[in-house]
């Protein structure tokens, strides 16, 4: 039998990096922080870049490719960006055996050295806007390392855009924001929360920054996507300068943007149970997998002709496996393939093929209640149809955990409650002060201020002042 994971209940740090490994997602690298991403995990991957590049290429941005190394001075440009990013750099002083006249940055982010070719790129309001996103890895030097939610090299993609106002950029910026919440819902199945950071969250060199904030399956939050509105911060820094149309020299209004593999473990928390990975059928990177079942090889031939139909039947509309291999039970097979998260399991034996019937079996409902009989004859049909239901279903449990751990807390008490058990939507009246001390009394942080507000005010939280809008606190990843 395939090796069991720790149960959630018992450590929920320890259930998730079993079932990383236990599901062949990911392993450690020998570069401390550093991960290798085994083939299903990289094509759980490639998964999530397609909805988000096809998402991004229907709102007319177009993909390109950026160097790995940057040169210091250009981190150094722009303050506040080097600040943020000082304690993450890795730094290259050697190459080829010889010093370097200038030290290079491995990349951590890359709107400095896509600004310094904006730069270059634009002279006139025709030559704006410029909607380029790259797919990438970078180097963030981490102290505290986690697999996919947290390591020192990643992949993601990175948008940077450039416009000609600041509405614009704006408008960009939300935009990109609504993808990737539609992304999370559509494709992801998770439910997340649309908002904009507090000063002290905010990007390094952002004018506003955005998010989309997730509850994990441990009730802790996970920023999963971040849109930046950089207002002409690094427009002004690298000399990003246009002619308007009244022919006066300006600066371009930038945004930047991205998602990252930490979108993996996310999907990972908010979904798996004990027994390993659920994923949702959009992403999975096996959709269905069709588990022969035989006694003898008069039951074998029986049992594969059968199977030769599914396969026929199935292979142009999901992503199908057939698990024939030899010398191991369907016991086995069943458990190998509900660890590695497949949301649909296909059983045929000898009765099936008697009946003209096979078995369905959701992995989103182990056990008897998952398990359906369905006729050969209408079996396409049957499948599509349990796939957009599991789909669904997913996001509906995922929606009602969180529901069921939002808490209104209306004073510091009930907020440091509230966040040892979950969300704490409460009224925050923007004091920094107040956000501190909910961060050193209870370890919890303002995850976003939500773009959806009720009408009214209320009493802070913290200090009790007059407040004009509700923050999510939660503890986080």
């Amino acid at each position: 039998m395939p090796a069991k994971v720790t149960p959630r209940s018992v450590d929920y740090s320890r259930w998730y990096t079993d079932v990383v490994q236990m599901a062949d997602l990911a392993d450690y690298a020998p570069v401390r922080g550093c991960m290798v991403i085994k083939p299903y995990g990289y094509a759980l991957w490639e998964n999530i870049k397609e909805g988000l590049d096809r998402r991004f290429k229907a709102t007319g941005h177009v993909n390109a490719y950026f160097p790995l190394f940057i040169p210091l001075s250009f981190i150094q440009k722009e303050a506040e960006h080097v600040k943020g990013f000082s304690p993450e750099l890795a730094i290259v002083t050697i190459g080829g055996g010889e010093q370097l006249e200038e030290p290079l940055v491995v990349r951590p982010t890359s709107e400095t050295i896509i600004g310094h070719m904006y730069a270059k790129w634009v002279q006139s309001y025709r030559d704006l806007p410029i909607l380029i996103n790259q797919w990438a890895n970078v180097v963030r030097w981490e102290m505290r390392t986690r697999l996919f939610l947290r390591t020192t090299e990643f992949l993601w993609q990175e948008g940077h855009t450039a416009h000609a106002t600041a509405e614009e950029a704006l408008e960009e910026t939300l935009r990109i924001l609504d993808i990737y919440a539609e992304f999370a819902i559509e494709d992801a199945a998770i439910p997340v929360i649309k908002g904009r950071k507090s000063e002290s969250e905010r990007f390094a060199g952002a004018v506003t920054s955005y998010t989309i904030e997730a509850m994990m399956g441990d009730k802790r939050a996970l920023q999963a996507g971040t849109s930046h509105f950089l207002g002409q911060n690094f427009a002004r820094a690298f000399d990003i300068k246009f002619l308007d149309q009244n022919n006066e020299l300006q600066y371009a209004w930038t945004t930047s943007w991205g998602v990252s593999t930490r979108m993996v473990g996310a999907v990972v928390m908010v979904h798996g149970d004990d027994q390993g990975l659920i994923l949702p059928p959009k992403l999975a990177p096996i959709q269905v997998v069709v588990v022969p079942i035989w006694r003898d090889e008069e039951q074998r031939t029986a049992v594969m002709e059968a199977v030769g139909r599914v396969r026929q039947a199935l292979e142009p509309e999901v992503r199908l496996k057939v698990d024939d291999r030899e010398g191991l039970s369907p016991g086995w097979k069943f458990n190998d393939w509900e660890m590695r998260g497949v949301p649909l399991r296909i059983e045929v034996g000898p009765q099936d093929v008697a009946q003209e019937q096979v078995v369905l079996a959701r992995r989103d409902r182990p056990g008897k209640e998952g398990k359906t009989s369905v006729p050969m004859a209408g079996l396409t049909d049957a499948v599509r149809e349990m796939l957009m239901t599991v789909q669904a279903d997913l996001y509906r449990r995922a929606l009602a955990f969180r529901e069921a751990n939002t808490f209104y807390p209306e004073d510091f008490e009930g907020l440091r409650e509230a966040v040892a058990n979950g969300f704490a939507y409460a009224w925050w009246c923007g004091d920094a002060a107040c956000e501190a001390k909910v961060k050193e009394e209870t370890t919890a942080t303002i995850r976003c201020i939500p773009l959806e507000q009720e009408p009214g005010t209320g009493r802070c939280v913290v200090c009790g002042r007059e407040s004009r809008e509700r923050a999510v606190f939660a503890r986080a990843y």
